[in-house]
This record gives structure tokens, C-alpha cells and sequence, in this order.
């Protein structure tokens, strides 16, 4: 059979069902993990599970204590007293596991998000309460995901013939949460639709069918101290949930302008994507002709295509900032930031922030009032529409935070920050200052134009009647401005 180094041995003689799903081989040695556990934020043991008893007790407060008290952030594999420890963070949960085997980091950590990925279908939300709730469902799908510490099937397709409890369904609590209007017309979803676990039950109940499809983009633009653009990335995917029943077949159409690699041409204003990857499930027979892409969707959630773009675009804001030196203990920094998105769209949640100087005694800023499309706003205040801001230093850490709430397209708002030094400002000084950050989500826009003509669902009969829900997220990834 070709095993290596009497790996049969180590194998378990009751994975049978496991073996069934076309796990990996005991002998391949790529990811055989002797502990798994869930750890919160504070540190708290959430799911713990031995998978071979060779690990040491008390790993989980060994691993935490050294991750908090690393110097930055922690690497994600790390090696204490012999013990190997691989970790990600979704959601601020740490998902860790241990091995005294010189295990594929790559394929580990891999393991690791592919645990993520399911907990999140099966509990709909992952979080520290969801867990807590569905403990039982998460250590039987622990029991099906790994097997005396070898990876078994891993996608929530395979293991909805394997698992039988039935999820608790958080209530949904809408504290904290921007709510976006949707101006009583009853076409716009819930977000919170989309968090619906997996549920065998539920469908049978006559739940409806729904599928929902999200464009997102992650940014990534460097400017200079001009605020023209040096460096500009945009990282795309499609993602897809699906609660259909019977899992029909889907076809996907783009636009047909679209053009993959940078040398194959297009018209002007074409989508022009530098490369893009697929998912196995989908089926391009027909993209290169007409950019239709026809797919059996999985259930659960799932990425279709992912793309990155690296031409040229505009970005949805421009940051202008002024320093300014009033006398040799006084720096005033003027920043000015636009948003250069139709007026239709806004930004939710947009954060400034940028460091001062370490020798600064005292740090003022002061909210200028804004130009609106329609009406002006107060300074530090809420505007008519909406837009309420918000400005503070952190002396702790040298920094101020700028919080915009809602910054509609086609408007500037502007902050002066007064900085009083207890040295006289020098050149090496006034380079602390900045560089300047942007954190910021724009819903229903996205830049790259890259858009979902259709989404047809093979339909089994005139009763059948899916949901469609498609919506378009930008986001920033590294959004920077040098000073």
C-alpha cells in the first residue's frame, strides 16, 4: 500500500466512516494534530479536544499566555518545550492546535480556516455565544473534521450526510450594528439573513429557498503627501451562501466586456482583470465567450471567483493633508478628506487616524464644518444628513482617531489637530507625524465595476420560487497616506 515508516500502525482501526469520505492517507504525515482547542479573547478554554493524549495538559494557558505577552503579534506557528502551535484568529476566538510531529504549517493552518469555515455554516454566526450554545454540534463535527489528528472531509457538503444535531439559532440583537435604511420598500434583505445556520430541519419546515451573492473588494491605495495615488490594489472575490433546496444548478453571467490578464486587450471602460481563480465546483465552458459561469452550489458559504486588479481607478477617497509649523513648539496638521463616490453612496464607519510625535505635550483636534451636497454641518456635530463625527486623542498611544459615521458621496470634511511639543520641532520630528490611515466600508458600490448581469436557478417546477439577493461591499485593506 505503500505507507510509509509503519504508518499503518499509528492509523486508527475504527475511522471507517472517516476513511469513507476520502480523508487523508495516516501515511502522508501532513497534518497530524494531537489537540485542538477554541480560546476567547480572554483567554477562556471554549472547546477543548485530545485527538492522540500527547500533548501536556494546560497547553491552552501556555499558548495563551505566550501569544499576550508577545512583543507585536504573534507569529501564527510557534515552538514551546517541543510542542508545536499553530493558531488563527477569526472573530477574536483563537482557533489553536498542538502537534509534537513536524507537521505542513501551510496545511495546518489551512485545516484550521476550513474548521472556521464549517463551525461558521453549522452555528451561522462564529462567535464565543454561538459556540458556547451549540458545544454538542461542534464537537460532532470536530468528530467527523479529524481523525485521531488526520484531516478527514472538510467541507460542509461532505459532512451534511455525517452530522445530525440541529443548531441554536442566536436572536439576533441589533446593539452596536449600523442599520441601513431601506426605505420601506421591502426589497432590500436583512444582513443578519445571511447568518441562518445550516439546518436539515429547517428545510424541511418549508423555510424559504435563498441564495445570496457577495462582490466584495478589498483596497489597497498608498498616496502620497499630494494625495495623488502612488500604489493602488483592488482584491476581489464573489462570495455565495445557499439555502436552496436540491441544490439546483446555477448560471452566473458578468460583464461581457470583462477581460482576464492585462495583455488580452478590451475596449475602454472594460473590466480588466489582472488574473482570477475559481472554484472547483464551477464549470467555464462558456466563460471565455460570454463570461457565463454554471456551478452546482455546495452548501454553505463558499468563494466562486477571486480577482485582483492593479491598473488604474478611482479611488472612492482623496486625502489632502497640510502641515503647517506656527512657531518652533507649535505643529498644526489640516486634513481634508473627500469622497470621490456618487452621491448616492456613502461610507459607513470611516476611521482616521494617525500618530503624533512622541515629544507632544499636548494634542487638540477640532471637527471643521463639512461641505455637503445639500446644507452645511456644524462643527463636531450631526449634519442633516445623518453624518455624525466624532475626534479624540489616545495619549496613551500617541494617536488620534477620526470617526466618521456616515460620509455621503460627493462631500469633504475636514479635521484640524493642534499639537504643542516639549521640544522644539525638528525635521525628524515632524516625520512622526503620519502616516495617515483609512478604515472604511462602502455598501452597494464597488469599484472595480465588475458586475452580476444575471443569476438564473435551474428551476425544478412553477412552485419553485428561490430568492435572490446580491449585494456589493468595498472595503479598505491598507488604505495609507504619507505625510
Amino acid at each position: 500500500l505503500g505507507v510509509r515508516r509503519g504508518a499503518a500502525a499509528a492509523a486508527p482501526a475504527h475511522g471507517g466512516r472517516a476513511a469513507a469520505r476520502g480523508g487523508i492517507a495516516a501515511g502522508d504525515g501532513v497534518a497530524m494534530i494531537g489537540q485542538f482547542f477554541i480560546l476567547s479573547p480572554r483567554g477562556d478554554t471554549i472547546i477543548s479536544k485530545q485527538y492522540r493524549g500527547d500533548v501536556v495538559a494546560g497547553t491552552s494557558e501556555i499558548f495563551f499566555r505566550k501569544v499576550k505577552f508577545w512583543k507585536g503579534d504573534a507569529p501564527p506557528v510557534f515552538v514551546i518545550d517541543g510542542i508545536n502551535f499553530l493558531f488563527i484568529k477569526r472573530n477574536g476566538l483563537y482557533f489553536v492546535a498542538t502537534t509534537r510531529f513536524n507537521v505542513s504549517p501551510s496545511m495546518t493552518i489551512e485545516l484550521l480556516d476550513r474548521v472556521a469555515k464549517v463551525f461558521k455554516d453549522y452555528c451561522g454566526v462564529l462567535s464565543e455565544e454561538s459556540i458556547r450554545k451549540n458545544f454538542i454540534l461542534v464537537y460532532e463535527l470536530l468528530d467527523e473534521l479529524v481523525d485521531y489528528g488526520y484531516a478527514q472531509g472538510t467541507t460542509t457538503e461532505t459532512l451534511k450526510a455525517y452530522v445530525y444535531n440541529e443548531p441554536i439559532v442566536l436572536a439576533s440583537g441589533g446593539a452596536g450594528g449600523f442599520k441601513l435604511p431601506t426605505g420601506g420598500s421591502g426589497k432590500t434583505k436583512s444582513a443578519s439573513a445571511v447568518h441562518a445556520p445550516i439546518s436539515l430541519a429547517g428545510r424541511r419546515k418549508g423555510k424559504k429557498n435563498e441564495i445570496f451573492v457577495d462582490i466584495l473588494e478589498r483596497l489597497t491605495v498608498l498616496f502620497n503627501s499630494n494625495g495623488y495615488v502612488l500604489n493602488s490594489t483592488i482584491d476581489g472575490s464573489i462570495q455565495m451562501k445557499s439555502y436552496l433546496t436540491g441544490n439546483p444548478p446555477l448560471r452566473i453571467a458578468l460583464n461581457e466586456d470583462l477581460v482576464v490578464g492585462k495583455g488580452g486587450g478590451g475596449a475602454y471602460g472594460a473590466v480588466v482583470l489582472d488574473d482570477c481563480n475559481f472554484h472547483e465546483v464551477v464549470n467555464l465552458d462558456e466563460f471565455e465567450d460570454s463570461k457565463v459561469m454554471t456551478l452546482v452550489p455546495p452548501e454553505g458559504e463558499f468563494v466562486v471567483m477571486n480577482y485582483r486588479i492593479t491598473s488604474d481607478f478611482r479611488a472612492p477617497f482623496r486625502v489632502f493633508p497640510f502641515v503647517e509649523e506656527t512657531s518652533p513648539y507649535k505643529v498644526e496638521l489640516v486634513l481634508k478628506v473627500r469622497a470621490d463616490i456618487p452621491a448616492s453612496s456613502y461610507g459607513a464607519n470611516v476611521l482616521v487616524r494617525f500618530p503624533v510625535p512622541r515629544t507632544s505635550a499636548t494634542v487638540t483636534p477640532e471637527i471643521g464644518p463639512s461641505s455637503q451636497a445639500v446644507g452645511t454641518a456644524a462643527a463636531g456635530g450631526a449634519d442633516a444628513g445623518g453624518s455624525a463625527e466624532q475626534a479624540e486623542y489616545r495619549g496613551k498611544d500617541k494617536e488620534v482617531l477620526w470617526l466618521i459615521k456616515k460620509f455621503q458621496g460627493g462631500t469633504e470634511h475636514t479635521l484640524r489637530t493642534k499639537i504643542t511639543l516639549s521640544a522644539p520641532s525638528t525635521t525628524s520630528i515632524r516625520k512622526e507625524i503620519g502616516p495617515i490611515s483609512l478604515n472604511f466600508e462602502i455598501p452597494m458600490y464597488n469599484v472595480s465595476s465588475l458586475q452580476v448581469k444575471y443569476l438564473r436557478i435551474a428551476e425544478a417546477s412553477k412552485s419553485y420560487k428561490p430568492h435572490r439577493w446580491v449585494r456589493y461591499v468595498t472595503q479598505s485593506s491598507s488604505y495609507v497616506c504619507r505625510l
